[in-house]
């Protein structure tokens, strides 16, 4: 079952995420709405991400099924590089837009800080005790990378539910919310999943809170 309900619903996700997002930077380009364009990149950087990790995946379940997660286990543990790291660009530019949506100007040192976190997830991600091409690489690492990531979703959420309720902006709480959820799934996974393989689906309702982030930008238009 899981071979051919999981391939169809990441590639549900990935389409819905690039025309959304597509639509998105179009409007914004045409209206000159920072706030459109800006949401649109984030939600093409998150899909352009996530391609890299699915595209690979699905193809492993319908040519192999579960086994071939780790017969592909390299071309995996790449998307899971990137991913790591675009889902990093995707926090930095939602700061940006909550810039951009309450008229923020902040403090150079909360900006140092937060530039501080996306260097350190960064190079965190990039070093090889990761073992990414490993089917079973080290959770400790899984980890290690994960604290400045957790950090930084957790300083952004608190940033977008503060205004946000500070302006009464439904928008904003949803997407702050959405955010919550998104890490409440997430953090069982990096820390259980190679031991209990069945956490793994967790990361449904993961992704279904990023791409009810994005369905929130593009209502926007």
């Amino acid at each position: 079952m899981q071979q051919i309900f999981e391939p169809i619903f990441h590639v549900f996700y990935l389409l819905s995420v690039f025309v959304m997002s597509i639509f998105m930077i179009l409007a914004g380009r045409k209206e000159n709405n920072k706030f459109l364009l800006m949401f649109g990149i984030m939600g093409f950087t998150l899909g352009f991400g996530d391609s890299f990790h699915l595209i690979p995946r699905i193809y492993a379940l319908v040519t192999n099924g579960v086994e071939g997660l780790e017969i592909h286990a390299t071309a995996l543990g790449f998307g899971k590089l990137v991913t790591s790291i675009t889902m990093t660009l995707f926090y930095l530019i939602l700061f940006r837009i909550w810039e951009i949506r309450f008229n923020v100007k902040e403090s150079k040192s909360l900006k140092l800080f937060i530039g501080v976190l996306v260097f350190a997830r960064v190079v965190l991600s990039l070093l090889p005790q990761n073992d990414w091409f490993n089917y079973d690489a080290p959770v400790s690492w899984g980890i290690y990378r994960n604290i400045p990531f957790v950090i930084l979703g957790a300083l952004i959420v608190y940033l977008i539910l503060k205004e946000a309720y500070k302006n009464n902006d439904l928008t904003f709480k949803k997407i702050g919310y959405s955010v919550i959820i998104s890490f409440a799934c997430y953090l069982p996974v990096v820390l259980f999943a190679t031991t209990v393989r069945t956490v793994g689906f967790l990361m449904i309702p993961k992704t279904l809170a990023y791409l009810w982030i994005i369905y929130i930008g593009f209502k926007e238009i």
